[in-house]
Parts: C-alpha cells; structure tokens; sequence
C-alpha cells in the first residue's frame, strides 16, 4: 500500500505540527522551570544577604558588649543579641545547606546570647567580670567579625556568578548542592579558635509614633500656602507642583510632588512646617570640599529659622553628604531634636531634609539642679575605657522618654572610639555606642 502524494504531503504537515506543539510546549516548559530557578536563587540569595546582616549586628553589640561596665546595660545588649542570633538562624535555615554541615555556626548561634545573660546576671549581682570573662568577650568579637567578613565575601561571590544554587534541590535526594556548600564550609572551619564557653548615629528615629509637640496646638494653613512651602524648599516653582496628595497618622500634612514624581515635599496642615522633602536626582562627581557641605547644609536650617542646631555626624554615599543636626540647648546636646540635610558634592545643592524627629519631640526642657557628682559619673565608665572627653547630652530612653546623661567620647585599646552615656542624677550607664570614623564619615552603630 502506497500514500498518494497529497497523503504524504498531509502527514508530514501533521508531524511538524505535532513536533512544533512539543517543540513549543518544551520551551514553555523550559522557561517556567528556568523561571522557577531564578524565583528559589533570589530567595536564597536574600537569606544569605539577611544571615550576613545579623552577624555584623552580632558583631557590633558584641563589641558594645566589650565596653558596658553595667549589668543593666549589659542585659540590654543580651536582649538585642538573642533577636540578632534568631534573625541569623531564620535565615540560615533557609538556606540549602545541611544543618550537619554547619553545626559549629548553628552552635555559635545559639551560645553567644545565653553566654552575655551569664555576665550580665553576674554585673547585676554586684560582681565584677573576671579576665578571662573579658577574654571571651573578646574572643566572640573577634571572631564573629571574621563570620561577618567571610559571609559577606560570600554573598559577594554569589552577586557575582562565582558560586550559584543551581540544583540546590538536589538535597532532597542526599545530593550535596555544588559550589555554595563549598563556600559555607571555608568559614565552617575557621572555628579552630572559638572559645570554649561554660548578644542609627545615636538616637535618630525610634520615637515618631509619638503625637509630634510641633505640631499639636499649632494653627492650620491653607493648602496655598502650603504649596508655596514646598515650592520654597525644593526650588521649583508652584507650578512645577502638578500633583497633591493628603497623609494622614500622627503628622497630617500635604504632600506635593511634580509630575515626573522626581521631587517631593510634605508639609504639616498644623503650624505649616516642612517636615520631608527629597530632590531625586542624581549627584555627579565630588567638587566641593566637605566643609563647603557641612556650611551650606546649616546655611538650609537658618534660612528656615532652625537656630541653636549644631552637627553631629555625617556619611558620604553616592556625591551626597547627609548630615545629622541636633538641637543645642545651652551646653547640652538634645539629641532627640534630630534634623538631616542631604547636600549635593557636585555642587551643593540640598537635595533632602527630613525634620520629622525635630517635630515630634522639640520643646522647651526644664533640668533638675541637683546632678551627681563628675567624678562619680566617671567611675561608671569602664576602666577598659580611656576617657578622651566629656559633655551634656539629652538621649531618648527606650520607653519613649528622656534623660539627661554626661556624654563621654573613649578610646579603647585597639583605638576603637565609644561613646558612653551615664546619667547626669544617677550615675548609672544608660548607652555605649561605636563610632565609626573613616574617609565616607563618623556614624554610630
């Protein structure tokens, strides 16, 4: 039996059909599973960012650790230690990684917060930390810088295509994942000196849920003049602000954008106050001097009538400096009072403000008289501390309230700067804090 041409010719348009149907039924297929691939790296990807997070926050309390020379602050530092070890080992274990391959980090993870309670618990008992405590201390510094250190190389190694997740499933079939176990190892192993064992710039935006002091017996404006504000502050006219909108919670206020949304500004319906604004464009390369940033960016408060501010830290990222003000009363730093200028280093322009926390917390302050002693407050400074100096400081409490401290800037042995925070009446330590100074800035953590 033969097929008659035309039968022939009906076949094979019928067999291409069929092969271009699975041909294309591959590549949908090919495509969600490529798809599906990408959706698990990025969240492995993510856990990896998170894991490294956490263990530079375990490293910085740690080193906050090193320096509290009291029970309460050292509880306090527990208390954040347990939730940075906890994020750490949320994040790890989402990871494709054997919970036996990284049994040292997973048992680093979990002693480190139970070890400070242990200390903690003892300062509060009235005994002093032994040397080998401090040892310790600084030995789980130490190494979880090197943790940190190792797991961000990683994370970089992973950004840049050097190690992947592919076939990460495979560990469902006992098959190790190539490449990424490999890199979790090499730091795996670097537990040799672990200890054998028997947890924004100070102050800056934890109390804006509060009513804002600013605003809560001032007068309405109108939405005109609200808009004349923004246009002010931003440096456009009025018509360039094509867009409105209304925010409401704790500060009501206008917020006035152009029509690219490249620039906005808010501005409180009580008293009329620029409370935030953003010029989104880019910065081009550094050509005015630091001290030509920091002078234009007080030059911005006086002309908005924010006098008695005065500098406290700044960072440098992507030609823009933004700097952090807060309110000088008298000879005391009221850090609450918190004001940030963002200025441009291609040619100074203020490109950002935000005086939210000023609005919320700026009020006239009443002081007690009667403060303890200098030299008793001193004596609550650790003596692993070098006193470099000394002044007033208001700093927020975390039940949102205040308290007058004497602040001390230390240096530590490994010329490490700290600053310590003891209350002006009582003498106890209320705060330490690292500060970072480098060539983008001083910042604390």
């Amino acid at each position: 039996m033969t097929l008659k041409k035309r039968g022939l010719i009906r076949l094979c348009s019928l067999s291409l059909a069929a092969v271009g149907a699975l041909s294309v039924k591959n590549y949908s297929l090919m495509r969600k599973a490529e798809a599906a691939q990408r959706s698990v790296n990025n969240s492995y990807t993510a856990a990896v960012e998170e894991l490294a997070g956490s263990c530079e926050n375990l490293s910085n309390v740690l080193e906050k650790q090193l320096y509290a020379g009291s029970g309460r602050i050292q509880q306090s530092l527990s208390a954040d230690l347990y939730k940075e070890a906890a994020a750490a080992k949320a994040a790890l274990s989402r990871l494709p990684v054997s919970r036996g391959d990284l049994e040292n980090t997973n048992k680093f993870l979990s002693q480190v917060g139970n070890y400070s309670l242990t200390l903690s618990q003892k300062l509060d008992k009235g005994e002093a930390l032994t040397a080998e405590e401090y040892s310790n201390i600084s030995k789980l510094c130490r190494f979880s810088k090197q943790l940190c250190d190792s797991l961000w190389e990683l994370e970089g190694e992973i950004a840049g295509g050097e190690l992947t997740f592919e076939q990460a499933d495979g560990m469902l079939t006992d098959k190790e994942p190539p490449h990424v176990t490999e890199g979790f190892t090499d730091f795996e192993g670097s537990f040799d000196e672990y200890p054998k064992l028997i947890y924004d710039g100070p102050f800056s935006d934890d109390l804006l849920e509060q009513e804002p002091l600013m605003t809560k017996d001032a007068e309405a404006v109108t939405e005109e003049y609200a808009r004349d504000q923004a246009a002010e502050a931003l440096g456009i006219s009025t018509a360039d602000l094509t867009d409105t909108a209304e925010v409401g919670g704790k500060m009501p206020a206008w917020r006035f954008s152009d029509e690219e949304g490249s620039a906005f500004c808010e501005v409180t319906k009580q008293g009329g106050y620029i409370s935030y604004f953003l010029n989104m464009r880019d910065a081009g390369q550094e050509k005015i001097g630091r001290d030509t940033a920091l002078d234009n960016a007080a030059d911005f408060l006086e002309r908005l009538g924010m006098t008695s501010m005065e500098v406290t830290y700044y960072e440098i990222q992507n030609g823009a400096m933004t700097v952090n003000f807060c309110y000088l009363d008298e000879d005391r730093r009221v850090y609450p009072d918190l004001a940030k200028v963002t200025v441009a280093m291609d040619n100074g322009d203020i490109l950002g403000y935000d005086a939210r926390g000023f609005l919320v917390n700026h009020r006239r302050r009443t002081y007690r008289d009667k403060l303890c002693s200098a030299l008793k407050a001193r004596q609550a400074v650790s003596p692993r501390l070098d006193i470099l100096s000394e002044r007033m400081a208001v700093i927020p409490t975390d039940g949102g309230g205040e308290v007058l401290c004497r602040e001390y800037t230390c240096k530590a042995g490994s010329g490490r700067k700290v600053l310590v925070y003891v209350n002006a009446c009582t003498a106890e330590e209320e705060q330490v804090l690292l500060l970072e100074e480098n060539e983008n800035g001083t910042l604390t953590v």
